[in-house]
């Protein structure tokens, strides 16, 4: 039995998930989404309390280790779609260093972090960035692995160096800071 497949989806009420044969649509306030499932392994429904439910076909008991593993990853995806439709997914990106900047020039994301050259960086269709003070970039979308990923290929322009702390980090990241050389 898988923990986290186990537990409902609370659908908002914005919100509407739709199954048809191993195609679930997911729609809501900030656009929709739609995932398939293996419908020869997994069932899914809206009960009445408007919470979306995915379930093993088959008897609960002869489970198998890789169906209640996908069971719950099925389950996190159809719930990451949800809230990604419902409220939308964020990233916050902080930029430390000493002329680092950022700046929007249309679909492209410029970059001025201590090279030689400026970086631009092409933003996806799916994803909106939003530069805030020149050193912090709020990137905003539905699917929460896109913006993760797009977040992650910032971040890998400039990672952050342990000795100053200067490059890209994620708001919240904890950078272990080393210890300079001594005389």
């Amino acid at each position: 039995m898988s923990k986290i497949g186990k537990k409902n989806i609370t659908i908002p009420k914005d919100s509407s998930v739709k199954s048809e044969n191993g195609v679930i649509t997911i729609t809501g306030p900030k656009g929709s989404k739609q995932l398939t499932i293996n419908d020869k392994i997994f069932s899914a429904k809206v009960n009445e309390k408007n919470e979306f439910n995915i379930m093993p076909l088959g008897a609960k008991k002869d489970l198998d280790k890789k169906t209640s593993i996908m069971w719950g990853t099925y389950r996190s995806l159809i719930n990451n779609a949800v809230l990604g439709v419902s409220t939308g997914h964020t990233k916050i990106l902080d930029i430390k260093g000493v002329g680092f900047r950022a700046n929007l020039k249309g679909e492209i994301l410029n970059l001025q972090l201590g090279f030689s050259h400026d970086i631009n960086f092409k933003i996806p269709n799916d994803v909106k960035i939003a530069v805030e003070k020149q050193t912090i970039i709020t990137i905003t979308g539905v699917d929460k692995e896109l913006v993760s990923k797009v977040a992650s290929d910032i971040k890998t322009l400039k990672p952050v160096e342990p000795y100053k702390g200067k490059g890209i980090m994620e708001r919240g990241q904890f950078v272990l800071r080393k210890e300079g050389k001594k005389k």
